[in-house]
C-alpha cells in the first residue's frame, strides 16, 4: 500500500539518543540533567531534570519551520501576564536564540528549551465532572481571547491539524487506511459535516489559535473535592491561523473519549467560552460539524501516523480514544446539536413549517382528547407507568369511556418511557404523537411532496427538506410525486387497534430517521429538528389543542417552557421560600413523582432513591393513599374528640414495646416528641438538666435543638447550648477518642459524668441518646453502653430517653426498635418519621406514672397529632410493615448491599469504613486511612456525580464525609446492585 504524499503531511521522527539530547542541552543551553523521553505524536519531547528546576526539551520535527518556534514563544509571552496561566515559557541558549539547531542520526533539527509547567494531564479516560469541562473550555477561550490580535505568524503551507483543511486532509488519507469500513464511515460524515459548514466559511472569524487547548495540552492540580482543575496550558506545536470557533471545536472534541461523555457533556464548556469570548450566530452553527471534522482527522492521522511509524506507541495507544471521540461526535446529527447548543446559550431557531392545504385527517372530530402520560398525569398513578403497555392500556380505557379519537402530545417528557435501575437516562421527551381512533379514517397529503414506503405500513411523504413520516397506515399510493390533498390510505388496524404515529423531521445531512423520543439533555435539539404535527390534524381553535406550539413560534417553544418553568421554580423557591430551609444539590431537579424507592423528575429521569428514611414504605403506597383518601373523606378533626383510630393506634404502637411502656402522646413531628419527652422528664423528677451525646442530631424546637450537639446542623451548637444541656464524648468507635476495641471506654466515661454532675448538685431529669448512633452515618453503639450510661442515669433520679425518630421501625432489620440491640428499656421512646411515611405524624411513648406528671404542667394537645387521619396513616403503615415484611426484607437486602459495600472497601481506598446494619447504612470516605482526614468535599462531588447516574444521596455527619443510606424498606436486590455498582463506577473513573 502507498503512502499518501501533501505538503501538510508531516513524518514523525524517531527516538533521538539521550546521550546526544544531554550534549545538546549542555552545548546549546548551558543546561546539565537527566533526561526522560515524554513521547510526542511527530515531534520529540524530553523532560529535563536539574538541580535548578525541571524543563522539556522540545525537539521539532523537520518539516517545522524556526519562524514558527519563535512565534509559539512569542504567543506564549503574550499570554503569560497577566493572566496567571501556567504556560510553558522558553528559555535562550547561550548565544541568545531561544531556537537551536542540532543534528541527529544525520538529519538536521531545531529544539527550544522551555520551563516544566508542573501539573497533571486529563488525557485518560476518567469521567470529567461539568466544572472540569467548564474550565477547559474557559482556558480555551482565554488564549483566543488573549491572541485575538496577535500577529506573529505567517503560514507558507496549509497546516494538519487547521480545521479550514480538514475535509482535503480526511480525503487524502482515508483510502490508504487498513480499515476501510472505518475509513468510510469517517469520510461520510466528514462530507456531511463539510456541508453544513459551507454557507459559513467566509463569514467565520479567523486569528492566531492554540489549535490544540485539549484534556492531553492542559496541566492540572488536585482541588479540594479531588477533582483535577485545569489550571496551564502546554504544547503551542499547533499554533497558527484558524478559525477562531475551532479553538472551541478542539477543545469539545477531547472531552467526547471520557467515561460516560456524550455530546452534552461540552455545554458547560461552550458556557464557558462563551462567557469570556462571545460566539456570534455563525460560530454557533458551525461549532458541531466543526467537532465532527476535527475528530475525523484524528482518527485518520492517527492511523496514518501508526502507518508510518508503527513503534510509536504514543500515537498507536491514542487510536482508540480518537475513534471514541469519532463516535461520540457523530451519535447526534450536527443539525440536532446546533440546535440544542442555540437553545443552551439562549438562541432558539425559529424556523416556520410549511403552511398545510388540506388536513392529514379530514373525518377526524374535534373533540379529539389527549393523553396525559407526564409526570404529573392523574391516570397513571399507583406504578401503572411501569407496565410496558401503559400508553396503550390508557388509549383503551379513554376510548372505551365514549371517545372516538385520542392523541399523545409533542414535546412531552412520558412518564411511561422513564425506566428505573437504570444509570442511562431514559429517552422520554416524545418527538411525535400517536393517534389512537376506534373507526376508520382516511389519510390525506397534507401538501404536495414524494412519497416513500418503509416497512409494511410506513408512509414518507418528502417535501423540500422536511419530511412526514407516518406509520400504521394500509397504504393506497404508489411510491412517486403525489399532490396535496392526495388520499395516501387509512389508518391501519393491527391486533383489534387503530394507532397512526406522526413524525415531521427536518432532513439532517447525515440522513436516516429521527427517533421516537429523544433524551432530556438533547431534547431542545430534537424538538427543534422534529417540530410539532399537531395542527396537521387538529384545528388551532378546537379543543384540548392548546398544548401544541404554534407554527410561527419556536420549534423547541414546549421544552423551552418546561426548562424555563424548573429554572424560575428555583427562583421562585428563593425569594419566597426561606433560604435555611435548604434544598439537595446546586442544580436541584424537580421531583414530582414517587414510586417505591424510586423518584422521577419533571423530565422522566428515573432515580433510585437512597436517601428517604421518611418514606419507609416507599413512595406512592396504593394502601396508604387510598386509606388517607377514603378517611379525609369521612372525618378529620383532632384527637379531642373520641374515635377509634386513635386508641387504635395507641395499643398498636404499645404492643410493639416492653410492656412497661403503656402510654401514647401523638405529635406531628420527631422534634416535636423529642421536646416533649424532655418536657416529661422535667415534670417527672422536678429538673431540667439533660446529659446528650455530642455529633448528635434531636430536631429544631427549643428543647430538641439544645440537646442537639452536631455542628453539621447548627456550627454554633456546641457553643449555644443552654446551661442545662451538658455532653459527653460521641461513642465513635471509629474515629473518635476511643477507637476498636478501647470504644468500651466511653459508657464508664459518660456515666461518671452523670454520677459527677449529681455530686455537684446537678443530678440529670434525663440522659437523651439516638440507640443507634445516626449522625455518625449509622454506627452501632459499643455493646454495652446504653446498659450502663442508663444504670448511671437512673442511679440520679434520671430518665433514659431513646430517640429512635431515625433508626425505629425495623430499619435494622435484626430489631424493630434501636434500643433491643443494646439490651435495655427506655423510660421514654420517641419516634416519628417512618411512623407516618411522609406524613406528619410522632409518638412519645412512656410509663403511665411519667405521662400522669405532665399535669404539673398544664395539659398537652397537638392539632394533628393523633388526628384520625393521622390515625389511620399510622396504622396502615404498621399493616403494611407487617403484611409486606418489610423488616425481613431490610435485613437481608441490608446485609447484601453492606456486603457489596464492604468488597468495594477492598478496592477503593477512599473508603475508610462500612457502618450500620439493615438499611440504616453509612459509607465513610477518608483521604487517609491511617489518618482518618475526612474526604469532605470529595463526598460531596460524589453525591453529584452518583445524581448524574441516577442515584440520591446525600452526606451525613459533623465531617459530612459519610454518605447516608437510609432508603425505604421495600429496596430490591436489583436496585441495591445498581447503587453499588453505580458507587464502583464513580471510585474507579472519577467523579
Amino acid at each position: 500500500m502507498g503512502i499518501p504524499s501533501a505538503e501538510w503531511l508531516v513524518r514523525p521522527i524517531g527516538p533521538v539518543d539521550e546521550a546526544e539530547v544531554s550534549a545538546v542541552l549542555a552545548e546549546r543551553f548551558g543546561v546539565t540533567g537527566t533526561v526522560h523521553d515524554l513521547g510526542s505524536q511527530q515531534d520529540r519531547n524530553y523532560r529535563v531534570r536539574t538541580e535548578t528546576g525541571d524543563y522539556v526539551l522540545k525537539i521539532a520535527n523537520p518539516a517545522s519551520d524556526p519562524a514558527a518556534l519563535r512565534a509559539q514563544c512569542a504567543a506564549v509571552e503574550r499570554l503569560a501576564d497577566p493572566s496567571g496561566l501556567r504556560l510553558p515559557r522558553a528559555h535562550a541558549g547561550v548565544d541568545g536564540e531561544v531556537v537551536q539547531r542540532l543534528s541527529a542520526g544525520g538529519v538536521e533539527l531545531v529544539c527550544r528549551l522551555l520551563d516544566y509547567v508542573p501539573g497533571e494531564p486529563i488525557m485518560d479516560s476518567r469521567y470529567l465532572a461539568p466544572p472540569v469541562v467548564a474550565r477547559l473550555g474557559e482556558l480555551a477561550g482565554r488564549v483566543v481571547a488573549g491572541l485575538a490580535d496577535f500577529a506573529g505568524v505567517e503560514q507558507e503551507r496549509p497546516q494538519l491539524w487547521d480545521l479550514r483543511n480538514a475535509l482535503t486532509v480526511v480525503e487524502t488519507l482515508a483510502p490508504h487506511l487498513p480499515d476501510q469500513e472505518r475509513a468510510a464511515r469517517v469520510l461520510r460524515a466528514s462530507r456531511a459535516a463539510h456541508t453544513l459548514l459551507e454557507p459559513f466559511v467566509d463569514r467565520l472569524p479567523v486569528q492566531v489559535i492554540h489549535g490544540d487547548v485539549t484534556d492531553n495540552n492542559v496541566v492540572c492540580e488536585p482541588a479540594a473535592d479531588g477533582r483535577r482543575m485545569p489550571v496551564g496550558v502546554i504544547d503551542f506545536g499547533d499554533l497558527g491561523l484558524g478559525w477562531t470557533v475551532a479553538e472551541l471545536a478542539v477543545t469539545c472534541a477531547s472531552v467526547l473519549h471520557h467515561h460516560g461523555a456524550g455530546p452534552a457533556s461540552v455545554l458547560p464548556a461552550v458556557h464557558a467560552f462563551h462567557a469570556v469570548r462571545p460566539l456570534a450566530n455563525e460560530e454557533v452553527d458551525a461549532l458541531w460539524p466543526l467537532v465532527v471534522l476535527r475528530t475525523s482527522v484524528m482518527v485518520v492521522s492517527g492511523q496514518y501516523d501508526t502507518l508510518l511509524d508503527p513503534g510509536n506507541s504514543y500515537a498507536s495507544v491514542a487510536l482508540d480514544r480518537e475513534w471514541a471521540m469519532f463516535e461520540a461526535a457523530v451519535s447526534v446529527p450536527a443539525e440536532v446539536m446546533t440546535a440544542q447548543l442555540r437553545h443552551a446559550l439562549g438562541r432558539p431557531s425559529a424556523q416556520l413549517l410549511p403552511v398545510a392545504e388540506h388536513t392529514l385527517l379530514p373525518g377526524l372530530p374535534d373533540d379529539v382528547a389527549s393523553l396525559d402520560l407526564s409526570v404529573s398525569s392523574e391516570e397513571l398513578h399507583t406504578g401503572r407507568w411501569l407496565a410496558p403497555d401503559a400508553e396503550t392500556v390508557l388509549a383503551r380505557a379513554t376510548l372505551t369511556a365514549g371517545r372516538t379519537a385520542v392523541r399523545t402530545r409533542h414535546g412531552e417528557f412520558r412518564l411511561t418511557r422513564t425506566t428505573v435501575d437504570d444509570s442511562v437516562p431514559a429517552a422520554t421527551c416524545a418527538l411525535g404523537v400517536e393517534l389512537h381512533l376506534t373507526g376508520p379514517a382516511e389519510i390525506r397529503a397534507p401538501w404536495a411532496g414524494t412519497v416513500t414506503r418503509h416497512g409494511d405500513t410506513g408512509v414518507t411523504l418528502h417535501t423540500g427538506g422536511l419530511d412526514l413520516l407516518l406509520d400504521g397506515v394500509d397504504a393506497e399510493v404508489q411510491p412517486g410525486p403525489v399532490v396535496s390533498g392526495r388520499r395516501l390510505g387509512t389508518v391501519a388496524v393491527r391486533e383489534g387497534v387503530r394507532v397512526l404515529g406522526i413524525q415531521l423531521f427536518r432532513s439532517c445531512a447525515t440522513g436516516g430517521r429521527p427517533p421516537r423520543f429523544a433524551p432530556p439533555e438533547l431534547a431542545a435539539g430534537w424538538l427543534e429538528v422534529c417540530p410539532d404535527p399537531t395542527r396537521l390534524f387538529l384545528a388551532p381553535d378546537a379543543p384540548d389543542a392548546s398544548s401544541s406550539a404554534p407554527y410561527d413560534a419556536p420549534l423547541s417553544a414546549r421544552d423551552a417552557q418546561q426548562a424555563i418553568t424548573e429554572a424560575e421554580l428555583l427562583e421562585r423557591r428563593e425569594h419566597s421560600f426561606a433560604t435555611v430551609q435548604e434544598h439537595y444539590f446546586e442544580t436541584p431537579p424537580q421531583i414530582e413523582r414517587g414510586w417505591r424507592h424510586h423518584l422521577v423528575d419533571t423530565r422522566g429521569r428515573g432515580y433510585l432513591d437512597m436517601l428517604n428514611n421518611v418514606t419507609i414504605l416507599g413512595h406512592g403506597h396504593p394502601g396508604l393513599g387510598e386509606a388517607v383518601h377514603r378517611q379525609w373523606r369521612r372525618l378529620n378533626t383532632n384527637s379531642r374528640f373520641h374515635y377509634a383510630s386513635v386508641v387504635e393506634l395507641s395499643e398498636r404502637i404499645t404492643g410493639l414495646l416492653p410492656a412497661e411502656l403503656d402510654t401514647v402522646f401523638l405529635v406531628n413531628s420527631g422534634s416535636e416528641a423529642v421536646d416533649l419527652a424532655l418536657r416529661l422528664a422535667w415534670a417527672a423528677t422536678g429538673r431540667q438538666d439533660v446529659v446528650a451525646v455530642e455529633e448528635a442530631y434531636h430536631g429544631w424546637t427549643y428543647a430538641s435543638d439544645a440537646v442537639s450537639t452536631s455542628i453539621a446542623d447548627n456550627p454554633n451548637a456546641l457553643a449555644s447550648r443552654p446551661p442545662w444541656v451538658h455532653t459527653v464524648a460521641a461513642p465513635n468507635s471509629y474515629r473518635g477518642r476511643h477507637r476498636g476495641p478501647q470504644a468500651r471506654r466511653y459508657a464508664p466515661e459518660a456515666a461518671a459524668r452523670i454520677r459527677e454532675l449529681a455530686d455537684q448538685g446537678r443530678p440529670l431529669a434525663a440522659f437523651v441518646c439516638e440507640p443507634y448512633y445516626g449522625n455518625a452515618g449509622g454506627m452501632a453503639l459499643p455493646d454495652g453502653y446504653l446498659r450502663q450510661v442508663y444504670e448511671a442515669t437512673r442511679d440520679v433520679g434520671g430518665l433514659c430517653v431513646a430517640d429512635e425518630v431515625q433508626v425505629g421501625y425495623g430499619r435494622l432489620g435484626s430489631h424493630f426498635w434501636g434500643f433491643e440491640q443494646q439490651g435495655v428499656v427506655p423510660d421514654i421512646v420517641t419516634v416519628a418519621k417512618a411512623m407516618g411515611n411522609g406524613h406528619p405524624l410522632g409518638a412519645v411513648i412512656t410509663r403511665r406514672d411519667i405521662a400522669d406528671a405532665y399535669r404539673t404542667q398544664g395539659y398537652f394537645f397537638s392539632s394533628a397529632g393523633g388526628s384520625p387521619v393521622s390515625s389511620v396513616v399510622g396504622l396502615t403503615v404498621l399493616d403494611a410493615l407487617r403484611d409486606e415484611d418489610l423488616q425481613t426484607n431490610a435485613r437481608e437486602i441490608g446485609a447484601h448491599l453492606k456486603g457489596r459495600l464492604l468488597e468495594l472497601s477492598e478496592r477503593h481506598a477512599l473508603i475508610g469504613a462500612v457502618h450500620g446494619s439493615g438499611l440504616y447504612l453509612g459509607v465513610e470516605f477518608v483521604r487517609d486511612r491511617e489518618s482518618l482526614e475526612p474526604a469532605t468535599e470529595e463526598t460531596a462531588a460524589i453525591c453529584d456525580r452518583l445524581r448524574e447516574l441516577g442515584v440520591i444521596v446525600q452526606p451525613t455527619s459533623d465531617r459530612q464525609c459519610v454518605l447516608k443510606i437510609k432508603p425505604p424498606l421495600c429496596l430490591t436486590r436489583r436496585s441495591a446492585d445498581v447503587f453499588a455498582d453505580a458507587l464502583d463506577d464513580v471510585l474507579t473513573h472519577g467523579w
